[in-house]
């Protein structure tokens, strides 16, 4: 486990430094904002952009990754279905559902599949299906829960295009068509992207920090149920569907359930405040999610790893 507390420390380390600086308003007022939107417009295209074109896209085709996908549908339309049964709002809603399923699989995730599952490539199914499928979707539907455009057509054409819009469904593209060219660019190419994308993870993490000062203690706040739903949510259902997924419909054994169980237990991944604060929608119950998913990881992961490790 030695690997999830090193991961857990770097990204502790760098989200207290993002908190003192928002006890000490060294970058100013829009610290936070502008943080968010370099990783949002800049940073996180550029690094989703890199993931994508040096991966195999035939890892999305395994048993093991049907699991996790469809333990996250049935988890986030969970939440959907109570979102819309109280009355929650489209965006607010949506952005609610990505925290209770979307993983932290780059910073903890690596780690953690290198040294608890012994191989490090296992989490890049999980980067891959979020980057492709489930950060588009979400970011679509929160970009039409805006209301800008009326009309069935108009309406239409928008859903068609908004994807197209959006930088960080831009860049994922551009990456998967790169890695079905099979083409290799040079490095001199690619390092303005790779440079550009070691940004992401940090400033996401800083924007964060700077988010919790002043912020109350998590889950005590007017979005208190909307949190604790999506912690659990996030904590305890998504890695027990993933199990009884795994185990009871799919035969998994073995390594192969350990692997997807410990993956669905990673906590909610920064990436989704970015989008929250990107589309001014529950921020504060998104940086809760994260808060508190990231606390219980550990625990989670002990137990999962003393019942089927």
């Amino acid at each position: 486990m030695s690997g999830v507390i090193i991961g857990f420390g770097v990204i502790a380390s760098i989200v207290v430094i993002g908190y003192m600086l928002g006890r000490l308003p060294i970058l100013g007022p829009g610290a936070k904002e502008v943080l968010s939107k370099l990783a949002f417009f800049v940073a996180g295209p550029a690094l989703m952009f890199t993931i994508l074109a040096d991966t195999d896209l035939s890892l999305l085709a395994s048993g093991p990754v049907l699991v996790s996908a469809l333990s996250v549908a049935l988890v986030a339309a969970l939440f959907i279905a109570v979102g819309a049964v109280r009355r929650w709002g489209v965006g607010r809603t949506t952005v609610g559902a990505l925290a209770a399923v979307y993983v932290n699989a780059g910073n903890l995730g690596i780690p953690i599949a290198a040294y608890v599952l012994d191989d490090a490539s296992l989490v890049a199914p999980i980067l891959l299906m979020q980057l492709l499928f489930l950060a588009p979707v979400a970011l679509t539907v929160m970009d039409l829960s805006r209301g800008e455009v009326r009309g069935f057509g108009p309406v239409l054409r928008r859903a068609l295009g908004t994807p197209f819009r959006n930088p960080v469904v831009i860049a994922s593209l551009a990456g998967v068509l790169l890695s079905l060219s099979g083409w290799e660019p040079p490095a001199p190419l690619m390092e303005p992207f790779e440079l550009l994308g070691g940004m992401a993870v940090p400033a996401m993490l800083l924007a964060f920090g700077i988010s919790l000062h002043g912020g109350g203690m998590p889950g005590r706040g007017p979005d208190r149920g909307k949190v604790l739903f999506g912690v659990v949510l996030k904590s305890v259902v998504l890695p027990l569907t993933a199990w009884a997924l795994g185990s009871l419909a799919f035969g998994l054994t073995g390594p192969s359930l350990f692997a997807v169980v410990v993956l669905a237990s990673l906590p909610t991944a920064q990436n989704v405040f970015t989008y929250s604060v990107q589309y001014q929608v529950g921020e504060n119950m998104v940086r809760e999610v994260v808060l508190l998913s990231t606390f219980l990881t550990v625990p989670v992961l002990f137990t999962v790893a003393f019942l089927l490790g």
